[in-house]
């Protein structure tokens, strides 16, 4: 049975939606820095500390292994969220951010030679540019990058089949763009840089809790995530890694827990994905992010998706109508979130009258330097959306846009 969600109903489940900011009600539009937390995951914490606060995996302990029936558990949930064939492909890290320099240094110290490239897009965050820098530097690889065709951020994928030469290793590429809202088709560039035999790697910081993600369908070999995007804590992340890539893979960091044996001058290691976890994990933070994506999924990520996009186009359309505004982003297939600047106006002064009406917006790079700089701009300011967010709030926030445009003269 196709219910429809009552996205009104559902804000009562996070409770710091319900407050003012300078004497407004608070209008949340900050979710693609991170989203905010229902009272379910807020619950699964307290209970944790409340209740099973212990050290996983090395207890023989009632509190040890409940702890550890549920960090365990969470990875199998994990799996399941973005169709892993296996819970031994999961591995937990503290986001998106330390999934993909974990690949990027276990896997490219490997399999990385001078000579070699790095593929990316003119898109990346710089958490998904800056660890291939390092790892090139350390190993003679070179970076190569599909471009954007312009406003739009959408990937000029007319100059693929050139860039996909024989020296091509390894290819990382964005889901959906943190500054743009651009949605790559990720299923048809992998499918295309497998046949080369090229090793792929998806982020998905901006994907993972807003659309359905299914790893096997995408044919990456990587897949990385954050759980504070998805309406979990912060600090724990996920690193999918297809089993036959990481069982090849050395470790990341050394020390307990992903031994097998240790000696004063060697020691053997534990398969994925304990090979890739040393020292005492961020234990709450699985338990957390299970019940984020129970949470997510009995609402449906197909439901969410298509709410983001309406919210989106809805702000984009009203955004247009307006004088003296530069929209970024896809026409078509836009995310939930509109990149904008007014003329004459510097993004932080945008964020920060908004701020005071009781907006939250982010204003700046959104750590994608190099592609502002190819726009030709410092920054943009984002509004950006979740399920949570209604259409009421878009008019609130135009009306707060049109504003500042008058307060700067516009």
């Amino acid at each position: 049975m196709n219910k429809t969600v009552d996205w009104s109903a559902l804000r009562k489940d996070f409770p710091i939606l319900d407050q003012k900011v300078h004497g407004q009600p608070l209008v949340y539009f900050d979710n693609a820095a991170t989203s905010q937390k229902p009272r379910a995951v807020i619950d699964a914490l307290v209970h944790y500390y409340e209740r099973d606060n212990a050290n996983v995996h090395r207890g023989i302990h009632e509190l040890s292994n409940r702890a550890t029936n549920n960090f365990e558990a969470a990875r199998v949930r994990t799996a399941k969220f973005i169709n892993a064939k296996s819970s031994d492909e999961i591995i937990w890290t503290r986001g998106t951010t330390e999934s993909i320099n974990l690949a990027a240094a276990a896997w490219g110290a490997q399999n990385l030679k001078a000579g070699d490239v790095i593929l990316l897009t003119e898109l990346e965050h710089h958490s998904n540019l800056v660890p291939w820098q390092l790892i090139a530097q350390k190993t003679g690889a070179k970076l190569a990058f599909i471009p954007v065709t312009g406003d739009d951020g959408v990937l000029d994928l007319s100059k693929l089949d050139s860039l996909l030469t024989s020296q091509v290793k390894m290819l990382s590429l964005v889901h959906i763009s943190n500054s743009m809202g651009t949605v790559n088709p990720v299923a048809e560039i992998c499918a295309r840089a497998k046949k080369l035999g090229i090793t792929t790697l998806v982020d998905g910081a901006q994907s993972a809790g807003h659309l359905p993600v299914d790893v096997q369908a995408i044919g990456c070999d990587f897949f990385a995530f954050s759980g504070h995007k998805i309406c979990g804590p912060t600090g724990i992340g996920v690193l999918y890694g297809r089993t036959e890539v990481l069982e090849k893979m050395p470790p990341y960091h050394g020390g307990g827990e992903m031994i097998l044996s240790v000696g004063y001058h060697k020691s053997e290691f534990k398969h994925a994905p304990h090979r890739f976890e040393a020292g005492t994990p961020d234990i709450s933070g699985p338990i957390g992010l299970h019940a984020a994506m129970d949470y997510l999924d009995a609402i449906g990520r197909e439901k969410i998706w298509q709410h983001d996009q309406e919210l989106a186009n809805y702000a984009a359309e009203k955004l247009s109508a307006l004088k003296d505004i530069r929209i970024f982003g896809p026409k078509q297939n836009r995310a939930g979130l509109v990149s904008f600047l007014l003329k004459d106006v510097h993004a932080h002064d945008v964020v920060t009258l908004a701020d005071q009406a009781g907006v939250a917006l982010r204003g700046g790079h959104h750590c994608t330097q190099p592609l502002m700089h190819k726009l030709g701009v410092e920054s943009t300011a984002r509004a950006s959306f979740y399920f949570y967010n209604t259409k009421d709030e878009v008019d609130r926030f135009v009306d707060v846009v049109k504003e500042i445009q008058k307060f700067f003269g516009s």
